[in-house]
């Protein structure tokens, strides 16, 4: 299929959905905390309202899967006639179906779908776009939200890139300038790399402002809040980066059809309350092209091993080889995301026994 196919599949999807809200029902929009969710959750929640609905939007916790029993407590404590769950994957086991109608915007790889869920994956789509992109697409054609494509470009840029294929970046770019655009981006995702975790402020400030430039000169609490927890990022992730790699002493036994040629791993070790371990693992990345690199923060969740790994390579297809690891009574919890992205949070002991899986030796390890 086409991405033009794809497309009015996912619009005709998201209309079926749309049929099954109730006339001025109330809606609960979930999305991840980063810039890219807090983006689509945005357009949604804003596109929504001017479809006469009730809409509210939340982010995902700090550690929290949108699939986990205290999730779905959270949002049916909300009352919802209808959810949409975006940038949060999707996951056969489901959020509230089918109490109420519910919405998957995604483009990570799909662990299974929920039996009666509504869904749009971009996982297949060539490019794939995501979940900003998606929503912005998805709303657009069905109420007039041209004043938020800013807000989808925000999450464009912010996992995508400068050189994102999204055909309305350059325009937006024009129109909004690239500085305020990434000077928001900056901001949105400092909230919830601090150790503050403070992913509703940046949330609030896409829901209200009306243009990039404005979110970042704005003098208000929040902004300084932004601002405040910028800053601090920025110097946790200047003392991450004086961390050295090591290597996998072995080739790693991967499922078929992967690095034919022979897998191995880097290892980044890190202790930050900041949520660095995404960037220090990109900027590894960029360096050593041949291994996927693996940052373990053992300072950011207490007593957990918070980990991202990011691999340059194609023919990596990390989801694959996480989930081909026995981690007894973690199977299916971690190792999700993209094929050159993904990672998870593990306790110590468990975390080990994945390096010990992917050839590291004992002097990797983490402490307990």
């Amino acid at each position: 299929m086409t991405f033009a196919d794809h497309l009015a599949a996912a619009r005709a999807t998201f209309r079926a959905w749309l049929d099954a809200v109730p006339e001025g029902g109330r809606v609960v929009v979930f999305c991840h905390f980063d810039a890219d969710g807090l983006g689509a959750g945005a357009v949604f929640g804003r596109g929504l309202a001017r479809l006469g609905l009730d809409v509210e939007v939340v982010s995902s916790g700090r550690d929290e899967s949108a699939f986990s029993e205290g999730a779905r407590e959270r949002l049916a404590a909300l009352g919802p006639d209808a959810l949409v769950v975006t940038d949060l994957g999707v996951n056969e086991a489901g959020t509230l179906e089918p109490a109420v109608p519910v919405l998957y915007v995604d483009h990570h790889r799909p662990s299974g779908e929920p039996a009666g869920a509504f869904v749009v994956s971009g996982y297949d789509w060539d490019p794939i776009p995501c979940s900003a992109w998606l929503a912005y697409d998805l709303v657009v054609d069905v109420v007039d939200v041209a004043d938020l494509d800013w807000i989808a470009a925000v999450g464009v840029l912010s996992d995508l890139g400068d050189k994102a294929p999204w055909p309305m970046l350059p325009a937006v770019k024009k129109r909004h300038t690239a500085k305020w655009l990434k000077e928001t981006v900056a901001l949105v995702n400092a909230a919830r790399r601090a150790p503050t975790f403070d992913a509703e402020t940046a949330l609030d400030a896409l829901m209200a402002f009306d243009d990039p430039k404005t979110l970042a000169t704005a003098e208000s609490p929040a902004a300084d809040r932004l601002r405040a927890a910028r800053t601090v990022v920025k110097d946790e992730v200047a003392e991450a980066r004086k961390a050295a790699p090591m290597f996998s002493e072995r080739d790693v036994a991967v499922p078929d059809g992967i690095a034919p040629d022979g897998l191995r791993f880097a290892l980044v070790r890190v202790h930050s309350a900041a949520q660095v371990h995404p960037l220090i693992a990109q900027q590894w990345r960029g360096r050593l092209k041949e291994y996927p690199v693996i940052c373990a923060n053992t300072g950011y969740l207490d007593g957990i091993v918070a980990f991202s790994t990011r691999a340059a390579r194609r023919d990596v297809r990390l989801p694959e080889i996480y989930q081909a690891i026995d981690t007894p009574g973690w199977n299916g919890r971690w190792g999700h995301g993209h094929d050159q992205a993904s990672g998870g949070h593990l306790p110590p002991d468990v975390f080990n026994a994945v390096l010990d899986a992917l050839g590291f030796g004992p002097e990797a390890h983490v402490g307990g």
